[in-house]
């Protein structure tokens, strides 16, 4: 728990967990209040799940949601209004406790002078200085005089390149800009401290990885002259060439690089966020749940193993079966395959998009004898009753409801652009960050590019596909800060090594159209087949290429394709000369 005391009657902290409400209790204070609206970030707990654990403590509790960026007068009232109601002291917690020491402030801010406010914020660490004008416009003004208005770009806010995410997309662009033009002003948005290696999670759930290898201080890998804006991003105002952050600061920027990521809608399963973690419930697609389904792996013996995948798309195709392979393989090895019956639940009609890869795939789905269901969309899960109800997708039987017993089941859930984006002047109708699947530059804004999971390229959701992207993107930005038309192209290569078993990988790797895109040549890893040497580029080398190379600018392997100009318009050229 990382809490801030800012005032003797009022503590803010980031995201509290329900095991931290105790914890609070014990310190002294009398009350919670949660400014984060639900299901803001995967794996958060709900309001309720708060309330009934403050509930449980003896503490007051109030829920005051605020979208980051639209703190109004209604919401600064509201925490008016609790601040005097509850008995202190009151711990306060947002995403990452700025929008709840921003509305203290507010809510202080008709009687105590806006300086003071600023410092006694930023000896907590909180820096709410982009607020100076609102909070010296309330001093001793009476509530009605109060408006919410939008604020302009604070002197100084402004970058040449803003990015936000600090994920793969966000450092690996940034860092690709500053190997070009090591002058270039950049400020990285970004709230987490941690940033996660997620292509090693499947290896953490089969029991090759341990999850602290996954992780890094965000810290260290951010570029030296990157500023790190520690907030979260709100909304975009493309036509101001502003971003929204969530206490309502707005950074100017002459280019935007958006790489915020998609969000796992586990709510979009009914019932299913309620039992994660528990009743042979896991995924792999979460930090803390990879090594629960290493436990469920290791402790089955007997029984069904269901293993699902939603609708495309997804962050890497083959996760949900990757997952199921290595699970088959340690059963195998353990003597227990045979007593396990392992259903793969599929809401597409393939079992991978591109054909040339499904034959050595169809082998491993022969070998460990698992039962293959195309077309079967997961719609519901009871944990309690270890049951999972499916719906049919297409056929004879579409729309019909199935319903499946469990003793363990892997879920892949589904996934959509985050919400600020997908409200966003930037997103197409499906949500998307829309670009053009060959610069990557923004179709109705010249100077915003998107590359990563959020943006509406037709290509695989892999870390692999962010590090032929970042080049382009850096490419592209520095051509648009010199007044020129952006002409790199990005392929749509993707790569996704199958882990098929303990010590094999099918690697696939591809582009726009299903196009092999092979990095090796097929005398040294034949991609179509399981490959010894290609488990163990994935498990040896490929952590040491993210973190030593794609996040530091060294684009390995990667040489962005140029368009030329010619009479009928312009085509692609040979690759550049790859930069080290």
């Amino acid at each position: 728990m990382d809490l801030k005391q800012i005032s003797p009657f009022f503590a803010a902290s980031p995201q509290l967990s329900v095991a931290e409400i105790g914890m609070a209790a014990s310190q002294g204070y009398k009350a919670i209040i949660n400014n984060r609206p639900d299901a803001e970030e995967d794996g958060q707990p709900s309001s309720a799940e708060i309330e009934a654990a403050a509930r449980a403590q003896g503490l007051d509790y109030r829920y005051i949601p605020v979208i980051g960026g639209q703190i109004g007068e209604a919401d600064v009232e509201a925490m008016t209004a609790a601040l005097s109601d509850l008995n202190g002291p009151v711990l306060a917690y947002c995403r990452t406790g700025t929008r709840s020491v921003t509305l203290w402030a507010l809510s202080e801010a008709r009687h105590i002078d806006a300086d003071a406010l600023i410092r006694t914020a930023a000896e907590a660490g909180y820096d709410i200085s982009s607020q100076r004008s609102r909070l010296a416009a309330r001093l001793r003004q009476p509530a009605h005089a109060q408006e919410d208005r939008p604020r302009p770009v604070e002197p100084g806010a402004r970058y040449d390149v803003v990015v936000i995410g600090g994920g793969a997309g966000g450092i690996a662009s940034a860092a690709s800009i500053l190997k070009r033009r090591p002058q270039t002003r950049i400020a990285l948005i970004e709230p987490r401290d941690e940033h996660y290696y997620q292509p090693g999670w499947t290896l953490v759930g089969g029991g090759v990885f341990r999850r602290r290898e996954t992780v890094r201080a965000m810290a260290g890998l951010i570029p030296k002259g990157v500023k790190w804006i520690r907030a979260a991003a709100a909304s975009f105002e493309p036509d101001r060439q502003a971003v929204v952050l969530e206490d309502g600061t707005r950074l100017a920027y002459s280019v935007l690089v958006a790489a915020p990521g998609l969000k796992l809608d586990w709510d979009q399963v009914d019932g299913l966020r309620a039992t994660l973690g528990k009743n042979g419930v896991t995924s792999n697609y979460r930090f803390d749940l990879a090594p629960y389904t290493w436990e469920l792996l290791r402790n089955l013996r007997s029984g069904t193993a269901l293993f699902t995948q939603p609708p495309m798309p997804i962050k890497c195709a083959g996760a949900p079966q990757k997952a199921m392979y290595l699970a088959c393989d340690a059963w195998k090895r353990a003597g227990a395959l045979d007593k396990i019956q392992v259903e793969f639940r599929n809401a597409g009609g393939t079992l991978f998009g591109v054909g040339a890869y499904v034959p050595a795939l169809m082998d491993y789905v022969k070998d460990y004898a698992i039962d293959l269901e195309l077309n079967s969309n997961l719609v519901a899960i009871d944990g309690p009753k270890r049951t999972a109800t499916f719906k049919i997708m297409s056929g004879e039987r579409e729309g019909e409801l199935v319903e499946r017993r469990f003793d363990m089941i892997h879920v892949c859930p589904p996934q959509t652009a985050p919400d600020f984006v997908k409200a966003s002047p930037l997103a197409n109708e499906a949500g998307w960050i829309e670009v053009s699947a060959e610069t990557l530059q923004h179709v109705r804004y010249g100077n915003v590019f998107a590359l990563g999971d959020a943006c509406s390229a037709p290509n695989a959701k892999t870390a692999a596909a962010v590090r032929a992207q970042a080049p382009v993107v850096a490419e592209n930005v520095i051509s648009v800060l010199d007044g020129r038309t952006p002409r790199r192209i990005y392929n749509g290569y993707g790569s996704c090594p199958l882990t098929v078993e303990r010590g094999k990988i099918v690697l696939a790797e591809f582009g726009y159209g299903g196009k092999l895109l092979p990095t090796f040549p097929s005398w040294l890893v034949d991609g179509t087949k399981p490959s010894r040497l290609a488990w163990f580029l994935k498990e040896k080398m490929l952590p040491a290429i993210y973190f030593g190379a794609m996040l530091k600018g060294r684009e390995w392997l990667v040489t962005p394709e140029r368009l030329a100009h010619t009479p009928s318009g312009y085509e692609a050229q040979d690759a550049l000369p790859p930069r080290s």
